[in-house]
């Protein structure tokens, strides 16, 4: 597994110095009645600037298991962990969920990537922590695995045949961990994973350059999330983004929380996945108001909520799922 990184884009120029983050606007947060508050959250990413004023107010419990030690080296966490429950940095809102007052943080990512086997104990860590929805933006890219594999000497054959056997694995146990979360209903426990569906397309240099959805998001019983951007008062599929995926959410030239400070634009399936976790999170605060909510209910509520309309270009269903996913 490895980091779902940013796309290099263009200078923002869209984002206003102070007011609400179009991300924030597109998928309704905006004017929502609910804030996730009560709702626990999990980001499994970089780590996170904990002491970033964005997450003033919040409790965060942190766990690493990259060996490095807590804190976010990289940004990507801390900027995913911003979409999703941030609080307004200096008049900007950033946050989806910005009425979060718990969040779990897992440590999953460092320097030389990370393996399956620490993500799944995050999740099961989150799990038992009481985690109602866990945003991840990882995955493996097939494509550049099988390129790595033969930069370092390998027959192009034996180095497809390696990766397919990684991805075959990865799908296999990611949709085991997802049956795990579905008996765990039973026994009055909700938990939805929101994964990322990579970046790995490239609609612009070849309409046809389209690249299916990577694992783990593409295991059965996860919530994938492609990227979309604004066109004029529109939205259109970002160019970068994997196809065959659940839903959409706002994932370009997104304004959050910086490690270091401040804030920083990114662009990204990564970008996109917090903010469909924010999203779920504030269904899950709409939906516990009337009792225990079942998993599968808040899945099938937040797919339900999508929306294509805004959205131009040429697209079809796999490539934006139900559509940009809408608060209550």
């Amino acid at each position: 597994m490895k980091l779902i990184g940013p796309v290099p884009t263009t200078a923002d120029t869209a984002q206003p110095a102070a007011g609400t983050a179009w991300g924030v606007t597109a998928v309704k947060a905006d004017v929502s009645i609910f804030d996730g508050t009560d709702v626990i959250v999990a980001v499994l990413d970089t780590g996170i600037a904990q002491a970033h004023p964005a997450f003033t107010g919040v409790t965060i419990v942190e766990k690493d298991f990259t060996g490095e030690g807590n804190g976010d080296k990289y940004g990507h966490g801390t900027h995913c962990a911003g979409t999703v429950f941030g609080r307004d940095v200096n008049g900007t809102r950033i946050g989806v969920a910005r009425g979060v007052n718990k969040a779990l943080i897992g440590k999953v990512l460092g320097a030389s990537g990370g393996g399956s086997d620490a993500i799944v104990r995050a999740i099961n860590w989150v799990i038992e922590e009481g985690a109602n929805v866990i945003s991840m933006s990882l995955g493996i890219d097939f494509p550049g695995f099988v390129k790595k594999l033969i930069d370092e000497g390998m027959a192009a054959e034996m180095a497809t045949t390696m990766a397919l056997e990684g991805y075959r694995q990865n799908i296999l146990l990611f949709e085991r961990l997802a049956s795990l979360i579905r008996a765990r209903e039973a026994f009055g426990e909700t938990t939805v994973i929101v994964a990322a569906a990579g970046n790995e397309s490239q609609r612009d240099e070849n309409a046809d350059f389209e690249i299916a959805c990577s694992p783990p998001a593409v295991s059965e019983g996860l919530i994938s999330v492609a990227a979309l951007g604004q066109s004029g008062t529109g939205f259109v599929v970002a160019p970068f983004s994997n196809k065959n995926v659940i839903v959409s959410g706002p994932g370009v030239g997104i304004r959050s929380a910086k490690a270091t400070g401040g804030l920083v634009s990114m662009s990204g399936t990564s970008m996109a996945t917090p903010h469909v976790a924010g999203v779920a999170a504030l269904w899950m605060q709409q939906l516990a108001q009337n009792g225990p909510v079942p998993g599968s209910l808040l899945k099938a509520k937040l797919v339900a909520s999508g929306v294509q309309a805004g959205i131009t270009g040429t697209f079809d269903v796999a490539d934006i799922g139900s559509g940009m996913v809408q608060a209550p």
